[in-house]
C-alpha cells in the first residue's frame, strides 16, 4: 500500500451511476483533473491541492481522502452506503421468504 491510498476507499457514482470505487489520492486525483473547467469550484481546487500534496507526500491521505468526500458530497457523487446493506439485509431477507412463501 502506497502512502497515498485511502484507508477506506470512496465509493462515488459516475456515468450513468456506476458505483466507482476511488481507493487513492492518485486516482482521486485523476477523477479531479479530469474534471469540466467550467464545473470546477473551490472545493474542486482544495480537493485537487490535497490529493497533489498526499501523492507528494507533504499531507496523509486521509486529509486527502476527507477533501475528496467533500468534493464529492457538493457535486452529489457519494454512492449511498446503505444500497449494501439493503442488498443483502432484511429486505433482501424478507424477499426470499415471499418467494419460497409464494403459491405456486
Amino acid at each position: 500500500m502506497d502512502r497515498s491510498s485511502f484507508e477506506k476507499p470512496v465509493t462515488i457514482l459516475t456515468g450513468l451511476g456506476t458505483p466507482t470505487r476511488i481507493e487513492s489520492a492518485a486516482e482521486a486525483y485523476a477523477l479531479l483533473a479530469d474534471w469540466p473547467r467550467a464545473s470546477r469550484t473551490a472545493a474542486h481546487d482544495i480537493a485537487a491541492k490535497a490529493c497533489r500534496a498526499a501523492m507528494d507526500g507533504e499531507i496523509d491521505a486521509e486529509t486527502a481522502r476527507a477533501t475528496f468526500v467533500a468534493f464529492a458530497r457538493r457535486n452529489d457523487l457519494l454512492a449511498s452506503q446503505t444500497s449494501s446493506t439493503v442488498a443483502g439485509g432484511p429486505l433482501a431477507d424478507w424477499a426470499r421468504s415471499q418467494r419460497v412463501n409464494a403459491p405456486a
